[in-house]
């Protein structure tokens, strides 16, 4: 046994072992933030499925997030934000990582925000003299209140770093650098 180089969990390349928060969590871990910005990022492409307005005049028809992209183009953005957040926050899998797309994911999370600031500031109005009639649908609010959770999530994403709990050993009395 002595003659086994030591694992690579107990020493890195320059011989000093890794801090904690640089260590890969497992696949399925969801805590400091990675599990419910990864949730409220399903619920974002779910969101973006539901009816955002509803035209009354002169027709009666609903549109989702998808068919008013398909109309403007500049909405896609709400639903391509929510594509690729989760994919985003679940591939951080050290405590480091996290903290390392903090900005890129509360961004991601703030792009679906401001395409339905947008519309809203902006709503849709009629042409060749037609009058149109609408009212926002839930996917809309829905849209606005998951994008504000998930920037705050995206904000702390990884928490703190003076809070890792460790397995084994400890620093208890020592002084950490």
């Amino acid at each position: 046994m002595d003659r086994l180089p030591p694992s690579n969990e107990v020493v890195s390349e320059d011989g000093i072992p890794d801090a904690p928060e640089y260590l890969p969590l497992p696949a399925t871990y969801l805590g400091r933030g990675r599990g419910p910005l990864a949730a409220l990022g399903l619920l974002g492409l779910a969101a973006f499925l539901l009816p955002w307005v509803r035209v009354t005049m002169p027709d009666i028809v609903s549109y989702s997030g998808l068919d008013l992209a398909k109309r403007l183009g500049w909405s896609w953005g709400a639903g391509v934000a929510w594509m690729v957040l989760v994919p985003t926050v679940v591939s951080r899998r050290s405590i480091m990582k996290m903290r390392g797309a903090r900005l890129a994911a509360a961004f991601l999370a703030a792009v679906p925000g401001a395409t339905v600031l947008v519309l809203v500031l902006r709503p849709p109005h009629g042409t060749h003299g037609v009058p149109l009639r609408f009212t926002y649908g839930p996917g809309l609010f829905a849209t606005a209140a998951l994008s504000l959770v998930a920037i705050a999530v995206g904000l702390v994403l990884g928490g703190r770093v003076d809070d890792i709990q460790i397995e084994r050993g400890t620093s208890k009395g020592q002084t950490v650098h």
